[in-house]
């Protein structure tokens, strides 16, 4: 295994867990979903974004090697 490995595996842990509190923030609702649900998404957004650039760079690094 090398870096790319690891990098991809935290990559989807972090999206799953992002996404994973922003679901319960929407599903329960009140102060704590009004005040966490629209960031948590949005944070999801961003790590996706994160993850999407780690597989392309580990595609294009193992097709170089």
């Amino acid at each position: 295994m090398d870096l790319f490995d690891y990098a991809i595996y935290a990559a989807l842990a972090a999206v799953a867990t992002v996404l994973a509190l922003g679901i319960y923030a929407l599903f329960r609702g009140g102060d704590f979903g009004r005040s966490y649900s629209n960031k948590l998404m949005r944070l999801r957004v961003l790590t996706q974004a994160i993850a999407i650039v780690v597989l392309v760079a580990a595609v294009w690094w193992r097709g170089q090697h």
